[in-house]
């Protein structure tokens, strides 16, 4: 039998640059499913859902910065060209409404798609970078960056670093320093800037080169009554207490009348004014020492422990 060397030759030939062909499509796809699920955004995402009641445009503007990341960094991987994505951030809303707690998830988030090396959130406000007189500004503030390299920095009520009235303010220059690590050691750092809305919006118009730094502004919305009152029980639940149904419609005027004050802090309000019922309801109980106790009355918290408040006088 004689053999066709040039068709084997031929044969052999196409063969190759299949399976040629075939790697380089390997090599230059990827499963998206499974570097999802490598990173575990989705329980990150999903615990975020889970331990934060509402803010809707909040999560959805999260979730928008982590699908971001994710695609840049599958890019990155493919070899094709991207430019490092924007990581600082703004969060501006009232006090209580889960900003911090979000900045120790973005900074999980950051850490699972290697963003930044260590995930740590390091929480300072003015007094922990500016400084009493000549000299101290520079080494606090470069202090608390050391500590926060690898991580995310969250500086609250950061419009507080800026006060033009006050010519022997040394907070321009922690603003200065901070500015120059932002710029150049942005792949070390991400710093999140946090605050009440107007106040901060001044502070960037006074400040454009820390505006022109930030690629994510995110406003955080006031919590609603019925979201207050959902935020209520859980915190109730996980300290093993309940509200009776009659508690329940007591509270939820509480949170109506308490948010119309001055001074409300939405979720952190909420807290204490829990903890003022707790304290009303164990000294009913301790007035009442002669009785035998049931595990119900040690749990619920009756109407009377909320309407006791002076917010009803």
């Amino acid at each position: 039998m004689r053999i066709n060397w040039l068709y084997l030759t031929d044969l052999l030939s196409t063969l190759f640059h299949l399976n040629f062909l075939k790697l380089t499509i390997i090599m230059n796809s990827i499963n998206l499913q499974e570097e999802y699920a490598k990173t575990e955004i989705a329980k990150l995402l999903n615990l975020l859902d889970e331990e934060l009641v509402g803010l809707a445009p909040v999560k959805a503007r999260i979730r928008e910065i982590a699908a971001l990341l994710l695609i840049d960094k599958l890019r990155k991987n493919l070899g094709i060209t991207a430019n490092s994505p924007g990581l600082h951030m703004s969060f501006t809303g009232s006090p209580g409404t889960g900003k911090t707690t979000v900045g120790l998830k973005m900074a999980d988030i950051l850490f699972q798609l290697g963003y930044v090396k260590k995930g740590h959130l390091l929480t300072v406000t003015r007094d922990d970078l500016v400084g009493q007189y000549i000299g101290h500004t520079a080494p606090k503030t470069k202090e608390v960056l050391k500590k926060a390299m690898g991580g995310v920095l969250f500086i609250d009520e950061a419009y507080y670093l800026y006060k033009p009235d006050n010519e022997r303010d040394y907070g321009s220059e922690a603003i200065e320093i901070l500015l120059q690590v932002m710029e150049n050691q942005r792949d070390d750092l991400v710093v999140i800037l946090a605050g009440y809305k107007e106040p901060m919006d001044k502070f960037y118009e006074s400040n454009p080169g820390l505006s022109s730094r930030i690629a994510n502004h995110i406003d955080f919305p006031d919590y609603t009554v019925e979201e207050l009152l959902t935020i209520a029980k859980m915190m109730l639940e996980e300290q093993q207490y309940q509200l009776t149904p009659q508690a329940e419609i007591a509270l939820t005027d509480y949170i109506a009348r308490r948010k119309q004050k001055p001074l409300f802090a939405n979720a952190r309000s909420i807290k204490n004014a829990l903890d003022r019922a707790r304290m009303r309801q164990a000294n009913r109980i301790f007035d009442s020492r002669g009785q035998v106790l049931t595990k119900k009355e040690l749990v619920n918290i009756e109407a009377d422990d909320i309407l006791q408040s002076t917010i009803f006088n």
